[in-house]
């Protein structure tokens, strides 16, 4: 079996491996597809946590082909979308709900073998049946939406806000969908390339620019500023710049994954005087099922994204495109 094992910073190999069997409460899916995200560059440059040796890819879905013991709910033949995050359901997070916040939190394809490879061994618990006819290009999209979801939940958008969004890659286009569907009457998206800022475009926004622009369209636009800002780009740059764009009393919302050890200057007298509320947002706690339902319902559009296939063998030229700004979304399927 092919897998692209992450073994050490900068290093991942096509390997052949064992084929997968199931323990009690777990099941084998053959990998229909996998979404390589910014996450998974990180890890491979060593700038965000994982536990090496392991298979990378948590953005993925497939067909069951067999189950362990103790699994009644599933049957092979099923198509699952794949939930990475596992909790503990003991610790002092879980007992209070926040089970994405748990101090023993694990992830496929960061600490236990993940999607890119051809089969995949997880927790029957971790698996979230799709609804038949459910789109097979979609299917690796239900994660980044889940963790959308969770943002777009923390950001608090009200009926007629305007909305900023830093950022026209998947996550950011998700965000931009998802904000209009929360009520959002306008939404700017920030994006240096222009071929995203047109897809941006045709998927509503009510216009895109680059960040040299960003402030005049935010005041020609608004009143004082934006109601919420979403930093989707992951860089500390855009976060500096979704502090200046919100309004007195608005909302910045940093979701893009900016590299560990990386900060930003803030004024503390400004965050007193402009009553600004900032939060973060993580992964996904109890939204899976919420993004299954949004983009079987068509509410999220994955059509229009740029996405870029690639076989196992090729997955170096699947993060090299991905981190060249050439594609939304690099795409790992087993079987091509």
């Amino acid at each position: 079996m092919k897998a692209a094992l992450f073994t050490q910073s900068g290093t991942v190999n096509v390997v052949d491996r064992p084929e997968k069997h199931p323990g009690p409460g777990e099941i084998v899916i053959a990998v229909e597809s996998c979404g390589v995200c910014g996450t998974d560059l990180h890890i491979v440059e060593g700038t965000s946590r994982s536990t090496p040796p392991v298979v990378l890819g948590h953005e993925f879905a497939g067909v069951i082909e067999s189950i362990g013991p103790g699994v009644t709910d599933l049957h092979p033949g099923q198509r699952i979308a794949a939930d990475p995050n596992i909790s503990c359901g003991t610790c002092s997070y879980c007992r209070r709900g926040l089970v994405h916040l748990c101090a023993r939190l694990r992830a496929l394809g960061v600490d236990i073998d993940g999607g890119m490879a051809e089969r995949c061994v997880l927790p029957a618990a971790q698996a979230h049946v799709l609804p038949r006819g459910f789109p097979v290009d979609a299917a690796p999209f239900v994660e980044p939406v889940s963790c959308a979801v969770h943002g777009i939940d923390r950001a608090g958008i009200k009926t007629g806000d305007t909305v900023v969004i830093t950022g026209g890659g998947t996550i950011g286009l998700i965000m931009l969908q998802l904000s209009r569907h929360a009520g959002a009457s306008q939404t700017i998206v920030v994006e240096p390339l222009g071929w995203k800022r047109e897809i941006a475009q045709r998927l509503g926004a009510t216009i895109a620019v680059d960040g040299t622009k960003a402030k005049e369209a935010v005041r020609d636009l608004t009143v004082d500023g934006a109601d919420v800002v979403i930093e989707c780009a992951g860089s500390t740059t855009a976060v500096d710049m979704a502090l200046e764009l919100a309004r007195r009393g608005g909302t910045v919302e940093v979701f893009g994954v900016c590299r560990s050890g990386q900060s930003v200057s803030v004024e503390p007298h400004s965050l007193f005087f402009r009553e600004l509320t900032v939060v973060g947002s993580y992964v996904n706690p109890h939204t899976f099922a919420r993004a299954i339902e949004i983009l079987a319902a068509g509410i999220i559009r994955v059509d229009a994204f740029r996405v870029s296939r690639f076989s196992i063998d090729n997955v170096h030229n699947a993060f090299s495109v991905l981190r060249d700004g050439g594609t939304h979304k690099s795409m790992i399927v087993p079987a091509s």
